[in-house]
């Protein structure tokens, strides 16, 4: 006869495993997929290139989160839309939205400045920038469309390009550009607005054709829209050399927009926009304190 209470035992312990097997599976797949833990943000391992989705294979939804402006000369480059400004000769904005699959380096940056044939009144130029002493600053970070050639090539438009002190594009713009990709990869998905303060006295002018602006200030404008809890935040930082912290920069949607007269994210359901808009917690945006020092010792000296 057999033994029936081995085989019961034999029984238990195998269920008992596979439960556990089980356990282990839904924790590691919680972490994964968000769960409670908290996101390492200055994890230097880049994204490896078999964990990459090809740009195309991403649902893109930024066109959701434009922002609404007088001007309605948008462009549409794919990899970021803008408004075009032919009074200063830059964009007014240029949005665009970053995932964290698209930080792979899959191209080396490039340095082939051109004019954008897409702007009907034509773009200002790279000759507009000889001799001025002011750095052909992005908007959109080269650094950011290194997923793709051709997203790379795009960034080099002139429409992409405004004139930023030296000090200021190698140093707290550089250290905001690279914080934000930080942040992407922390929160993996983010939607981003940047461009020029336009509406205070500009620093000058340059070029003997084109008469391109020379703005005041900069800002950006990052959305977590995705969760697990929303959140955004604005910067508006003067073009020139800082010895000062980001979050010192840091500000709410709403004041940014007062500054800047721009209407961000103006097609969110109002009682979301209204929330999102109104305050900022800098405790949500974790900043680095090394690159804040590299800066002020290094990259400030420009």
């Amino acid at each position: 006869m057999a033994d029936t209470s081995s085989s019961s035992s034999k029984v238990g312990i195998q269920v008992a495993l596979l439960a556990a097997v089980i356990a282990i599976m839904g924790y590691a797949y919680k972490l994964l997929s968000g769960g409670e833990e908290m996101p390492d943000f200055f994890d230097e391992e880049e994204t490896t290139e078999e964990e990459v989705i090809e740009f195309d294979d991403i649902e893109s939804t930024y066109q959701d989160f434009l922002p609404y402006y007088g001007n309605d000369k948008l462009i549409d480059h794919h990899y970021y839309t803008l408004s075009y400004s032919e009074k200063h000769e830059q964009a007014e904005w240029v949005t665009y939205e970053m995932d964290v699959r698209r930080l792979v380096k899959n191209v080396e940056r490039g340095d082939n400045f051109r004019q954008d044939k897409d702007i009907p009144t034509g773009s200002a130029s790279v000759d507009d920038y000889y001799g001025s002493g002011y750095d052909r600053g992005h908007l959109v970070p080269a650094a950011d469309m290194q997923f793709s050639s051709d997203a790379m090539y795009s960034s080099f438009l002139m429409s992409n390009v405004c004139p930023q002190e030296r000090s200021f594009n190698r140093g707290i713009w550089r250290e905001l550009e690279e914080q934000v990709r930080d942040w992407t990869r922390g929160y993996k998905h983010l939607y981003i607005v940047t461009g020029p303060v336009l509406t205070k006295r500009a620093k000058a002018r340059i070029g003997e054709v084109n008469d391109v602006t020379v703005p005041a200030a900069f800002y950006k404008i990052l959305l977590d829209y995705e969760g697990p809890e929303q959140k955004a935040v604005a910067f508006v930082i003067p073009n020139e050399k800082s010895g000062k912290p980001l979050d010192y920069y840091a500000m709410s949607v709403d004041e940014a927009e007062d500054i800047t007269g721009i209407d961000f994210f103006a097609d969110l359901p109002d009682r979301i926009e209204d929330k999102l808009e109104k305050t900022y917690s800098v405790g949500r945006w974790p900043f680095d304190e090394e690159r804040f020092r590299a800066r002020v010792k290094e990259w400030n000296e420009f």
